[in-house]
């Protein structure tokens, strides 16, 4: 009976969902009492009179200014996930997104230069401790799979005149976009000005500098691409 539940239950988000019968009934009533928590956690926003749909909230989340912030249905805040809205437009997050523990993501921290957005699409599945700034513009499209430690930096500090301090020349923001359908490995560090096409493949360790193709097979220091996924040859 208790397999039936879950199995209906996930299958709202998962249609082809098929629940493992070697899965114990006691770990099933852990895994529903878990995540009863976590919605119940959600209600907390009813305060900035924004009503939670299917938003689960692990401990020790923190959401700054709620108020700029959207959810989709099905969306998982793991535990210690800091959310920060601060900036000229919003921090969104689609349907069924899981953000990993202790992941960070934070439009802007500047208050007399704020940053302009983070938007993530559905069915997005990001790694615990991730770093996702929004300084000239953060995009993550539908379908994409992200291990741990993903760092995402829109802005570049200026650093042309040797005789001021770096921290008093200014930035440059032009945003990040990254793709429909990536997989996207761990560790991985993406810098300003990049857009990274639908289907990549980006393996861990990599730092990606600059636009990427479509189907593309990523790696490297600066990252380059070494394969095409609709290409035999190597490039």
């Amino acid at each position: 009976m208790i397999h039936k539940f879950v199995t209906y239950i996930i299958r709202k988000k998962n249609p082809s969902f098929e629940l493992d019968k070697r899965i114990a009934v006691s770990t099933l009533i852990s895994l529903l009492a878990g995540r009863a928590i976590c919605f119940c956690r959600s209600l907390r926003l009813l305060i900035f009179l924004k009503v939670p749909k299917l938003l689960f909230l692990g401990k020790g989340v923190k959401l700054d200014v709620v108020g700029n912030m959207t959810f989709g249905k099905w969306v998982q805040l793991h535990d210690y996930v800091y959310l920060s809205a601060m900036g000229q437009e919003n921090l969104a997050i689609g349907n069924n997104v899981s953000i990993g523990a202790f992941s960070r993501l934070i439009i802007s921290t500047s208050y007399n230069n704020p940053g302009k957005y983070i938007r993530i699409g559905n069915n997005v599945g990001l790694g615990e401790f991730a770093y996702l700034g929004g300084g000239g513009g953060l995009e993550i499209g539908d379908g994409c799979i992200i291990g741990q430690y993903l760092s995402c930096h829109p802005e570049n500090h200026i650093y042309d005149d040797p005789d001021v301090e770096i921290r008093f020349q200014g930035t440059t923001r032009k945003g990040i976009k990254i793709g429909r359908n990536c997989w996207i490995g761990s560790k991985v560090t993406v810098l300003d000005a990049v857009t990274i096409g639908d289907g990549c493949v980006i393996a861990a360790g990599s730092v990606v500098t600059k636009d990427m193709p479509e189907n593309s097979i990523i790696a490297g220091v600066p990252a380059k691409v070494i394969k095409s996924r609709v290409d035999s040859h190597v490039i």
